[in-house]
């Protein structure tokens, strides 16, 4: 048990920590002993559902429609029209087909459960810790999506996959999009983006189907995008609560409230987005477990991730020891191991010690003097990080892609 840290806990509260440091059972294992879906629709936004099973349930209105588009051959022609449609309240371009137009229309409406005071809420969060945010969001989760199988053979085998820093910027617009005020209001782009993001999923859905790399399930399902969404929203709290950041109850509600737009609007469906933290929690320790372990795949573009990372930090260097222990520090030894992580036996200790105290000291509860130097390399390649992902992210236009991995 002394292998069980706090960090390794994180991920989903005990449940994949218990799995990782004592062996008791791997995802596969985990899948096969649990019977069908557990977790209470009366715990979810809607309050009430259908009973059906994530695993199984993919995005019946998108899916159909990106099929007929590729069949009519229009995805490069939808592109272009689309290219330059950035704003919640922009017209639709002229000249879409008229099936798309009436989806978009549709999709782009927000859900009747949204509270403007909750956005705000959570808008200001946004502002406030950002940081943190994108610390665990983007870096952290960035790392929990290489060790979850069916994600990182998505990635690796779509298009996206050969251009792992293209693709990582794509990912990372909603991170851009939702931080302002108005960021599902008009002037704002989450909304946009929301709806582009929907409907390269159905993309990925329809392509991945013909690649000789891809067998098994449709990717994507209900409870794919229910595992990446804990991976951000879930993690992230926890990690937050974990380095006793201050969080008001308002700020905490409007934070979740702003993840559970995101989830709506990119087609999570309401019966299975949580509607309180509790519930999240227990949804996220019955879907992560059954979904994360090690693959070549995740390997690979964790590597080439981490070396992004590094390169970030010190340009021109592929030295990243200090990536590999914060890697490791955010993800926990199991996670780390299943991705391919070196250890660092010095930094490892340092900067599981630093970054806490780090933390601590930016929320006035420790003076400077308890912080080691160690912990202001941390926070200056955090800086670096939070300045390139957003700077990327207001630059890069999301596409739907009109192949597979070349090769």
């Amino acid at each position: 048990m002394a292998d069980l840290s706090r960090r390794d806990m994180l991920i989903s509260g005990t449940t994949l920590g218990a799995l990782g440091a004592l062996g008791m059972a791997s995802p596969a294992q985990a899948a096969s002993q649990s019977d069908g879906w557990t977790w209470p629709a009366s715990g979810s936004v809607a309050g009430s559902g259908s009973g059906a099973d994530p695993r199984w349930v993919w995005d019946d209105v998108a899916d159909p429609l990106l099929a007929s588009l590729f069949d009519r051959g229009l995805i490069p022609e939808v592109n272009r029209l689309l290219y330059d449609w950035n704003r919640n309240d922009q017209p639709l371009p002229a000249g879409l087909p008229e099936d798309l137009r009436a989806f978009i229309e549709q999709a782009r409406q927000l859900p009747s459960w949204v509270d403007p005071a909750k956005l705000n809420a959570g808008a200001r969060f946004h502002v406030l810790k950002g940081n943190y945010i994108v610390v665990l969001t983007i870096v952290g989760a960035g790392m929990l999506a290489t060790a979850i199988p069916k994600e990182a053979r998505s990635v690796y085998y779509s298009a996206g996959g050969a251009d792992l820093k293209d693709r990582v910027a794509k990912t990372n617009i909603l991170a851009y999009a939702v931080r302002p005020q108005n960021a599902w209001s008009a002037g704002g782009t989450a909304v946009v983006e929301a709806v582009k993001t929907r409907l390269v999923h159905a993309a990925v859905r329809h392509l991945l189907q013909s690649s000789p790399h891809w067998s098994g399930p449709i990717p994507i399902s209900q409870e794919d995008m229910l595992v990446t969404w804990h991976t951000l929203a879930t993690y992230s709290m926890r990690g937050m609560r974990e380095w006793n950041v201050r969080i008001s109850s308002a700020e905490s509600t409007g934070y979740l409230q702003s993840l559970q737009v995101m989830g709506h609007m990119l087609g999570i469906r309401d019966e299975f987005l949580p509607a309180t933290w509790d519930s999240s929690y227990a949804q996220s320790d019955i879907v992560l477990p059954r979904n994360m372990g090690p693959t070549s795949e995740g390997v690979e573009l964790n590597a080439i991730l981490r070396n992004m990372l590094a390169e970030l930090t010190s340009p021109g260097s592929i030295d990243k020891p200090l990536v590999n222990a914060f890697s490791r520090y955010l993800t926990g030894n199991q996670v780390a191991d299943w991705n391919g992580i070196p250890r660092q036996p010095l930094l490892d200790p340092v900067v599981k010690a630093a970054w806490p105290l780090l933390v601590r000291f930016r929320e006035g509860l420790i003076g400077l003097p308890l912080v080691p130097a160690t912990a202001w390399l941390l926070d200056e390649m955090i800086k670096k990080w939070t300045t390139y992902y957003l700077t990327r992210g207001a630059q890069t236009k999301i596409v739907i892609p009109t192949g597979n991995r070349p090769g």
